[in-house]
Protein backbone atom coordinates (compact mmCIF):
# COMPACT_ATOMS: atom_id res chain seq x y z
CA UNK A 1 0.00 0.00 0.00
CA UNK A 2 1.27 3.47 -0.88
CA UNK A 3 0.62 6.24 1.65
CA UNK A 4 -0.43 9.80 0.83
CA UNK A 5 3.15 10.88 0.18
CA UNK A 6 3.61 8.17 -2.44
CA UNK A 7 6.06 6.33 -0.16
CA UNK A 8 5.75 2.58 0.23
CA UNK A 9 6.32 1.96 3.97
CA UNK A 10 7.78 -1.45 3.16
CA UNK A 11 10.32 0.21 0.87
CA UNK A 12 11.57 2.60 3.50
CA UNK A 13 15.21 1.90 4.17
CA UNK A 14 16.66 1.85 7.67
CA UNK A 15 16.57 5.59 8.37
CA UNK A 16 19.96 5.50 10.02
CA UNK A 17 21.62 3.12 7.59
CA UNK A 18 23.98 5.75 6.23
CA UNK A 19 24.36 7.99 9.26
CA UNK A 20 27.47 8.24 11.31
CA UNK A 21 28.38 6.19 14.34
CA UNK A 22 27.85 7.74 17.76
CA UNK A 23 30.24 10.60 18.39
CA UNK A 24 31.22 10.96 14.74
CA UNK A 25 30.30 13.70 12.31
CA UNK A 26 27.78 12.82 9.62
CA UNK A 27 29.18 12.91 6.09
CA UNK A 28 27.24 13.13 2.82
CA UNK A 29 26.54 9.86 1.05
CA UNK A 30 27.96 11.25 -2.21
CA UNK A 31 29.69 14.34 -3.56
CA UNK A 32 28.49 14.72 -7.14
CA UNK A 33 25.33 16.01 -8.78
CA UNK A 34 25.10 12.81 -10.84
CA UNK A 35 25.01 10.66 -7.72
CA UNK A 36 22.50 13.04 -6.17
CA UNK A 37 20.26 12.57 -9.21
CA UNK A 38 20.06 8.87 -8.31
CA UNK A 39 19.02 9.76 -4.76
CA UNK A 40 16.33 12.08 -6.10
CA UNK A 41 15.03 9.38 -8.44
CA UNK A 42 14.92 6.99 -5.50
CA UNK A 43 12.96 9.47 -3.39
CA UNK A 44 10.54 10.19 -6.23
CA UNK A 45 9.96 6.45 -6.65
CA UNK A 46 8.83 6.26 -3.03
CA UNK A 47 11.87 4.93 -1.19
CA UNK A 48 12.96 6.71 1.95
CA UNK A 49 16.34 8.46 1.79
CA UNK A 50 18.90 8.48 4.58
CA UNK A 51 20.23 11.37 6.62
CA UNK A 52 23.51 11.17 4.72
CA UNK A 53 21.53 11.36 1.48
CA UNK A 54 19.74 14.49 2.72
CA UNK A 55 23.07 16.13 3.48
CA UNK A 56 24.40 15.19 0.05
CA UNK A 57 21.36 16.72 -1.64
CA UNK A 58 21.68 19.95 0.29
CA UNK A 59 25.34 20.29 -0.60
CA UNK A 60 25.74 18.78 -4.07
CA UNK A 61 22.44 18.25 -5.93
CA UNK A 62 21.76 20.13 -9.14
CA UNK A 63 19.54 22.97 -8.03
CA UNK A 64 16.96 22.75 -10.78
CA UNK A 65 16.58 18.98 -10.32
CA UNK A 66 16.42 19.32 -6.52
CA UNK A 67 13.66 21.92 -6.68
CA UNK A 68 11.72 20.01 -9.33
CA UNK A 69 11.80 16.81 -7.27
CA UNK A 70 10.63 18.59 -4.15
CA UNK A 71 7.81 20.13 -6.16
CA UNK A 72 6.74 16.73 -7.50
CA UNK A 73 6.69 15.27 -3.99
CA UNK A 74 4.62 18.23 -2.83
CA UNK A 75 2.16 17.42 -5.60
CA UNK A 76 1.85 13.85 -4.28
CA UNK A 77 0.88 15.20 -0.87
CA UNK A 78 -1.31 18.01 -2.25
CA UNK A 79 -2.69 17.25 -5.71
CA UNK A 80 -5.46 19.86 -5.45
CA UNK A 81 -3.21 22.84 -6.38
CA UNK A 82 -4.24 24.71 -3.23
CA UNK A 83 -1.68 26.55 -1.10
CA UNK A 84 -2.90 27.33 2.38
CA UNK A 85 -2.44 30.32 4.68
CA UNK A 86 -3.83 31.45 8.03
CA UNK A 87 -5.03 34.73 9.46
CA UNK A 88 -4.08 34.84 13.11
CA UNK A 89 -2.13 36.84 15.66
CA UNK A 90 1.01 36.12 17.64
CA UNK A 91 0.16 37.10 21.20
CA UNK A 92 3.32 37.25 23.28
CA UNK A 93 1.95 37.31 26.81
CA UNK A 94 5.29 38.04 28.49
CA UNK A 95 8.92 38.72 27.59
CA UNK A 96 10.22 37.82 31.05
CA UNK A 97 12.48 34.79 30.64
CA UNK A 98 14.91 32.79 32.75
CA UNK A 99 16.63 31.27 29.73
CA UNK A 100 19.59 32.99 28.11
CA UNK A 101 19.47 32.49 24.33
CA UNK A 102 22.13 34.27 22.33
CA UNK A 103 19.91 34.41 19.23
CA UNK A 104 16.96 36.15 20.94
CA UNK A 105 16.28 39.89 20.99
CA UNK A 106 12.87 39.56 22.67
CA UNK A 107 13.57 38.26 26.18
CA UNK A 108 14.17 40.29 29.34
CA UNK A 109 15.56 38.85 32.55
CA UNK A 110 13.34 38.81 35.64
CA UNK A 111 13.49 42.25 37.28
CA UNK A 112 14.36 44.08 34.06
CA UNK A 113 12.51 47.38 33.77
CA UNK A 114 11.48 46.47 30.20
CA UNK A 115 9.89 43.18 31.24
CA UNK A 116 6.13 42.88 30.91
CA UNK A 117 3.22 40.51 31.54
CA UNK A 118 -0.08 41.07 29.75
CA UNK A 119 -3.21 41.10 31.86
CA UNK A 120 -6.15 38.86 30.98
CA UNK A 121 -8.05 41.97 29.91
CA UNK A 122 -5.24 42.89 27.51
CA UNK A 123 -5.18 39.37 26.09
CA UNK A 124 -8.96 39.38 25.65
CA UNK A 125 -8.73 42.71 23.87
CA UNK A 126 -6.18 41.27 21.43
CA UNK A 127 -8.35 38.21 20.84
CA UNK A 128 -11.45 40.32 20.22
CA UNK A 129 -9.53 42.49 17.78
CA UNK A 130 -8.16 39.43 15.99
CA UNK A 131 -11.67 38.09 15.43
CA UNK A 132 -12.82 41.50 14.22
CA UNK A 133 -9.97 41.43 11.68
CA UNK A 134 -11.05 38.05 10.34
CA UNK A 135 -8.60 35.94 12.36
CA UNK A 136 -9.34 32.35 13.36
CA UNK A 137 -6.99 31.96 16.31
CA UNK A 138 -3.74 32.86 17.98
CA UNK A 139 -0.21 31.57 18.18
CA UNK A 140 0.57 32.43 21.80
CA UNK A 141 4.07 32.23 23.21
CA UNK A 142 6.13 33.99 25.84
CA UNK A 143 9.33 33.86 27.79
CA UNK A 144 10.07 31.22 30.42
CA UNK A 145 8.41 33.09 33.28
CA UNK A 146 9.70 31.95 36.69
CA UNK A 147 6.64 32.81 38.80
CA UNK A 148 3.41 32.12 36.93
CA UNK A 149 1.50 29.10 38.27
CA UNK A 150 -0.11 26.67 35.85
CA UNK A 151 -3.48 28.04 36.91
CA UNK A 152 -2.60 31.37 35.26
CA UNK A 153 -2.29 29.62 31.90
CA UNK A 154 -5.33 27.36 32.31
CA UNK A 155 -7.55 30.22 33.48
CA UNK A 156 -6.41 32.30 30.54
CA UNK A 157 -7.13 29.52 28.02
CA UNK A 158 -10.48 28.72 29.59
CA UNK A 159 -11.55 32.35 29.66
CA UNK A 160 -10.84 32.72 25.92
CA UNK A 161 -12.75 29.56 25.04
CA UNK A 162 -15.70 30.65 27.17
CA UNK A 163 -15.93 33.88 25.20
CA UNK A 164 -15.05 32.41 21.79
CA UNK A 165 -15.47 28.60 21.68
CA UNK A 166 -14.26 28.31 18.05
CA UNK A 167 -11.18 30.49 18.49
CA UNK A 168 -8.15 28.26 17.84
CA UNK A 169 -5.51 28.19 20.58
CA UNK A 170 -2.08 27.23 19.22
CA UNK A 171 -0.05 27.98 22.33
CA UNK A 172 3.15 27.42 24.35
CA UNK A 173 6.26 26.00 22.71
CA UNK A 174 7.94 22.83 24.02
CA UNK A 175 10.56 25.00 25.72
CA UNK A 176 7.84 26.83 27.67
CA UNK A 177 6.08 23.62 28.63
CA UNK A 178 9.38 22.09 29.72
CA UNK A 179 9.91 25.13 31.95
CA UNK A 180 6.46 24.66 33.49
CA UNK A 181 7.82 21.48 35.09
CA UNK A 182 10.28 23.32 37.32
CA UNK A 183 7.75 26.01 38.22
CA UNK A 184 4.86 23.65 39.02
CA UNK A 185 6.56 20.44 40.16
CA UNK A 186 4.22 18.49 37.86
CA UNK A 187 5.21 16.04 35.15
CA UNK A 188 4.64 16.68 31.47
CA UNK A 189 1.53 14.53 31.18
CA UNK A 190 -0.13 16.34 34.08
CA UNK A 191 0.77 19.75 32.67
CA UNK A 192 -0.35 18.99 29.13
CA UNK A 193 -3.56 17.29 30.27
CA UNK A 194 -4.55 20.36 32.28
CA UNK A 195 -3.75 22.69 29.39
CA UNK A 196 -5.76 20.54 26.99
CA UNK A 197 -8.71 20.41 29.36
CA UNK A 198 -8.58 24.22 29.57
CA UNK A 199 -8.85 24.60 25.80
CA UNK A 200 -5.39 24.17 24.27
CA UNK A 201 -5.82 22.98 20.67
CA UNK A 202 -2.22 22.48 19.53
CA UNK A 203 1.38 23.43 20.29
CA UNK A 204 3.74 25.49 18.09
CA UNK A 205 7.19 24.13 17.39
CA UNK A 206 9.15 27.09 18.71
CA UNK A 207 12.42 26.49 20.52
CA UNK A 208 13.45 23.71 18.17
CA UNK A 209 16.26 25.71 16.51
CA UNK A 210 18.77 22.91 15.81
CA UNK A 211 18.11 19.63 17.62
CA UNK A 212 21.77 18.77 18.11
CA UNK A 213 23.14 19.51 21.57
CA UNK A 214 26.66 20.19 20.28
CA UNK A 215 25.35 23.54 18.95
CA UNK A 216 22.20 23.84 21.04
CA UNK A 217 24.04 24.08 24.36
CA UNK A 218 26.16 26.91 22.95
CA UNK A 219 23.09 28.95 21.99
CA UNK A 220 20.60 28.47 24.83
CA UNK A 221 20.76 27.71 28.55
CA UNK A 222 17.67 25.50 28.82
CA UNK A 223 15.79 22.63 27.15
CA UNK A 224 18.03 20.05 25.52
CA UNK A 225 17.25 18.19 22.32
CA UNK A 226 15.81 15.19 24.15
CA UNK A 227 13.76 17.43 26.44
CA UNK A 228 12.24 19.31 23.49
CA UNK A 229 11.38 16.04 21.77
CA UNK A 230 9.96 14.59 24.99
CA UNK A 231 7.45 17.44 25.27
CA UNK A 232 6.38 16.91 21.66
CA UNK A 233 6.08 13.14 22.10
CA UNK A 234 4.03 13.51 25.28
CA UNK A 235 1.71 15.97 23.58
CA UNK A 236 1.22 13.56 20.69
CA UNK A 237 0.37 10.70 23.07
CA UNK A 238 -2.34 12.95 24.54
CA UNK A 239 -3.69 13.68 21.03
CA UNK A 240 -2.38 17.25 21.06
CA UNK A 241 -0.94 17.99 17.60
CA UNK A 242 2.20 20.07 17.28
CA UNK A 243 4.30 21.69 14.60
CA UNK A 244 8.06 21.37 14.23
CA UNK A 245 10.56 24.03 13.20
CA UNK A 246 14.21 24.42 12.27
CA UNK A 247 16.15 27.66 12.51
CA UNK A 248 19.27 27.70 10.36
CA UNK A 249 22.15 30.18 10.42
CA UNK A 250 23.13 29.83 14.10
CA UNK A 251 26.69 28.85 13.28
CA UNK A 252 25.78 25.17 13.07
CA UNK A 253 27.53 22.72 10.76
CA UNK A 254 25.45 21.62 7.79
CA UNK A 255 25.41 18.01 9.01
CA UNK A 256 23.57 19.24 12.12
CA UNK A 257 20.69 20.41 9.96
CA UNK A 258 20.39 16.95 8.47
CA UNK A 259 20.53 15.40 11.94
CA UNK A 260 17.78 17.80 13.06
CA UNK A 261 15.56 16.54 10.23
CA UNK A 262 16.34 12.97 11.27
CA UNK A 263 15.26 13.57 14.88
CA UNK A 264 11.98 15.05 13.68
CA UNK A 265 11.32 12.21 11.24
CA UNK A 266 12.14 9.56 13.82
CA UNK A 267 9.65 10.99 16.31
CA UNK A 268 7.01 11.37 13.61
CA UNK A 269 7.44 7.68 12.78
CA UNK A 270 6.62 6.89 16.40
CA UNK A 271 3.75 9.30 17.05
CA UNK A 272 2.42 10.86 13.82
CA UNK A 273 1.69 14.04 15.78
CA UNK A 274 3.56 16.69 13.77
CA UNK A 275 1.11 18.48 11.47
CA UNK A 276 3.65 20.75 9.79
CA UNK A 277 7.35 21.54 9.46
CA UNK A 278 8.58 25.14 9.20
CA UNK A 279 12.24 25.93 8.44
CA UNK A 280 13.27 29.55 8.86
CA UNK A 281 16.43 31.63 9.18
CA UNK A 282 18.19 33.27 12.11
CA UNK A 283 17.59 37.02 12.32
CA UNK A 284 20.70 38.63 13.86
CA UNK A 285 19.67 42.22 14.63
CA UNK A 286 19.78 43.24 18.30
CA UNK A 287 20.99 39.81 19.42
CA UNK A 288 24.20 38.78 21.17
CA UNK A 289 24.86 36.13 18.53
CA UNK A 290 24.38 38.71 15.80
CA UNK A 291 27.65 40.37 16.82
CA UNK A 292 29.43 37.13 15.85
CA UNK A 293 27.16 36.14 12.95
CA UNK A 294 25.85 39.37 11.41
CA UNK A 295 24.92 37.92 8.02
CA UNK A 296 21.68 36.14 7.20
CA UNK A 297 21.49 32.80 5.43
CA UNK A 298 21.42 33.44 1.65
CA UNK A 299 18.01 32.83 0.04
CA UNK A 300 19.28 30.05 -2.24
CA UNK A 301 20.74 28.17 0.70
CA UNK A 302 17.43 28.44 2.50
CA UNK A 303 15.61 27.19 -0.60
CA UNK A 304 17.87 24.14 -0.86
CA UNK A 305 17.09 23.14 2.71
CA UNK A 306 13.41 23.82 2.18
CA UNK A 307 13.46 21.41 -0.75
CA UNK A 308 15.48 18.82 1.16
CA UNK A 309 13.00 19.05 4.02
CA UNK A 310 10.13 18.17 1.67
CA UNK A 311 12.02 15.24 0.20
CA UNK A 312 13.31 13.87 3.51
CA UNK A 313 10.23 14.36 5.73
CA UNK A 314 8.10 11.83 3.92
CA UNK A 315 5.82 11.42 6.94
CA UNK A 316 4.83 15.07 7.55
CA UNK A 317 2.06 16.33 5.31
CA UNK A 318 2.60 20.08 5.42
CA UNK A 319 5.69 22.20 4.74
CA UNK A 320 5.56 25.95 5.33
CA UNK A 321 7.88 28.49 3.73
CA UNK A 322 8.86 31.34 6.06
CA UNK A 323 8.04 34.53 4.18
CA UNK A 324 8.53 36.45 7.43
CA UNK A 325 12.27 35.72 7.46
CA UNK A 326 13.05 35.39 3.73
CA UNK A 327 10.47 37.74 2.17
CA UNK A 328 7.40 37.28 -0.01
CA UNK A 329 9.33 36.81 -3.25
CA UNK A 330 11.32 33.92 -1.78
CA UNK A 331 8.07 32.69 -0.28
CA UNK A 332 6.54 32.60 -3.76
CA UNK A 333 9.51 30.68 -5.13
CA UNK A 334 9.36 28.28 -2.19
CA UNK A 335 5.87 27.21 -3.24
CA UNK A 336 7.48 25.57 -6.27
CA UNK A 337 10.33 24.13 -4.19
CA UNK A 338 8.35 21.88 -1.88
CA UNK A 339 6.23 24.14 0.32
CA UNK A 340 2.43 23.91 0.28
CA UNK A 341 1.76 26.58 2.92
CA UNK A 342 2.60 30.27 3.14
CA UNK A 343 2.01 30.70 6.86
CA UNK A 344 0.29 33.54 8.63
CA UNK A 345 -0.70 37.11 7.85
CA UNK A 346 0.56 37.79 11.39
CA UNK A 347 -1.67 40.57 12.62
CA UNK A 348 0.93 40.99 15.36
CA UNK A 349 4.42 39.53 15.88
CA UNK A 350 6.97 40.65 18.49
CA UNK A 351 9.75 38.06 18.69
CA UNK A 352 11.38 37.72 15.27
CA UNK A 353 10.55 41.27 14.19
CA UNK A 354 12.75 42.81 16.89
CA UNK A 355 15.64 40.72 15.54
CA UNK A 356 15.27 42.27 12.10
CA UNK A 357 12.55 40.30 10.31
CA UNK A 358 10.90 43.38 8.87
CA UNK A 359 8.90 41.77 6.05
CA UNK A 360 5.20 42.68 6.16
CA UNK A 361 2.16 41.22 4.43
CA UNK A 362 -1.59 41.63 4.28
CA UNK A 363 -4.06 38.88 3.50
CA UNK A 364 -4.42 40.23 -0.03
CA UNK A 365 -0.64 40.12 -0.46
CA UNK A 366 -0.48 36.48 0.67
CA UNK A 367 -3.31 35.49 -1.65
CA UNK A 368 -1.69 37.30 -4.58
CA UNK A 369 1.65 35.63 -3.84
CA UNK A 370 -0.04 32.22 -3.92
CA UNK A 371 -1.82 33.02 -7.17
CA UNK A 372 1.37 34.35 -8.77
CA UNK A 373 2.98 30.99 -8.01
CA UNK A 374 0.20 29.28 -9.95
CA UNK A 375 -1.95 28.01 -7.06
CA UNK A 376 -5.34 28.71 -5.52
CA UNK A 377 -5.33 30.23 -2.00
CA UNK A 378 -6.92 28.16 0.74
CA UNK A 379 -7.77 29.59 4.15
CA UNK A 380 -6.97 27.38 7.17
CA UNK A 381 -6.61 27.59 10.93
CA UNK A 382 -3.42 26.97 12.91
CA UNK A 383 -4.29 23.28 13.12
CA UNK A 384 -4.18 23.05 9.31
CA UNK A 385 -7.92 22.49 9.06
CA UNK A 386 -9.32 24.10 5.93
CA UNK A 387 -11.79 26.91 6.53
CA UNK A 388 -14.51 28.16 4.19
CA UNK A 389 -13.28 30.92 1.94
CA UNK A 390 -14.72 34.36 2.57
CA UNK A 391 -14.27 37.91 1.35
CA UNK A 392 -11.03 39.44 2.64
CA UNK A 393 -11.87 41.92 5.42
CA UNK A 394 -10.80 45.43 4.50
CA UNK A 395 -8.82 45.68 7.73
CA UNK A 396 -6.57 42.70 6.84
CA UNK A 397 -6.53 43.32 3.11
CA UNK A 398 -4.87 46.74 3.12
CA UNK A 399 -1.63 48.09 4.44
CA UNK A 400 -2.07 49.78 7.79
CA UNK A 401 -1.24 53.46 8.07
Amino acid sequence: MIDKSGVDPNARADSRAQTCAAGEILVPSCESAAECDKILQTALAGTRISTADALALALHADEETLFATANQIREKFHPDSIVTYVVDRNINYSNICTSVCSFCAFYRKPGDSEGYLLSLDEIHEKVDETIALGGSGTLMQGGLHPDLPLSWYTQMLRSIKERHPDFYLHCFSPTEIHAFKSVTGLDLEQILSQLKDAGLDSIPGGGGEILVDAIRKRRRSSCSTDEWLEVSATAHRLSIPTTATMMIGLGEETWMRAEHLQRIRDLQDQTGGFISFIPWTFQPDNTALGRKIPNRVPPREYSRWLAVSRIFLDNIENLQVSWLTVGLEEGRLGLRRGANDLGSVMIEENVISVAGADHKATEVMLRETIEQAGFRPGLRNAGYRRLPDRPVPISTGKESD
